[in-house]
């Protein structure tokens, strides 16, 4: 199991959340910053190790509370991405943490 640590502190935006993950997940240059290009990544992960990945959200209240369209856009891709993963070499997990704004 390999853990992805997003540090959701400064993500205010549905573009700065895509900035972030692509960071926190080492996308690569082809990532196209929208929904659909984020769902690929998420399921695709083929420049990562053959693993379990675990991408870890942290204050993820931050960007509900700035932006409740975009984090339900988001939310929504990446709960589609995490069933769409399953059953390959390279599967990822959804751990959201509300911590304290």
């Amino acid at each position: 199991m390999i853990e992805h640590v997003l540090d959701g502190t400064k993500i205010r935006s549905k573009r700065a959340m895509f900035t972030a993950l692509a960071e926190a997940l080492k996308f690569p240059d082809w990532f196209g910053h929208n929904l659909d290009a984020l769902y690929d990544c998420l399921t695709d992960l083929s420049w990562l190790p053959a693993d379990h990945h675990v991408l870890i959200w942290t204050h993820s209240q931050i960007l509900a509370k700035a932006d409740p369209p975009g984090y339900r856009a988001i939310r929504e891709v990446l709960d589609d991405a995490v069933e769409g993963a399953a059953g390959s070499d390279r599967t990822i997990e959804l751990v959201i943490a509300r911590d304290q704004a």
